[in-house]
């Protein structure tokens, strides 16, 4: 049986899933603005996703990732203090695109167009509330477990409740 990823916008927890089984529960931080599909809005797209893209196998942990490419660096607070305002990337992606066309699919909804990832982010940063620009942040540990137990093409449902 294939995994499964179900993320709650309400809850701010992202579970693997086998079957109706929970194999891993992890707290994470989407968008500040809340829920939505439009580009630009800097919201969390809702429905039905499947993971297109890993990227960052092998990297260390804290690897900083700028437009999907590591950069060489390793997150500190010294590079933080240097780059402040900077929205981390770090560690790994999980790139999403829709599957359901017109809701976040093709257009101006398309996930995979706005760039709508699973990806690490500094652990200074808080867990459980919204913060990102859209993105589902997790700390580096979650993110380093989640990349390894789930393959390119896993289904990944986000709902609001």
């Amino acid at each position: 049986m294939s995994p499964r990823i179900e993320v709650s916008l309400a809850a701010q927890a992202l579970c693997l899933l086998e079957g109706e089984t929970t194999c891993a529960r992890f707290p994470v931080s989407t968008a500040l603005r809340g829920a939505g599909e439009q580009k630009g809005s800097e919201r969390t797209p809702r429905g039905l996703h499947v993971v297109r893209a890993k990227i960052g196998a092998g990297l260390p942990l804290n690897s900083v990732l700028v437009a999907r490419r590591p950069t060489g660096e390793i997150w500190t607070p010294a590079l933080a203090a240097q780059h402040r305002g900077r929205d981390w990337i770090l560690t790994r992606i999980l790139w999403l695109s829709g599957l359901e066309r017109g809701v976040n699919r093709l257009g101006s909804v398309d996930s995979m167009q706005r760039f709508i990832y699973i990806h690490g982010t500094p652990d200074t940063e808080p867990m459980g509330e919204p913060r990102s620009h859209g993105c589902i942040r997790m700390r580096n540990e979650d993110m380093l477990a989640l990349f390894d137990a789930v393959p390119v093409g896993t289904r990944v449902h986000i709902a609001e409740d």
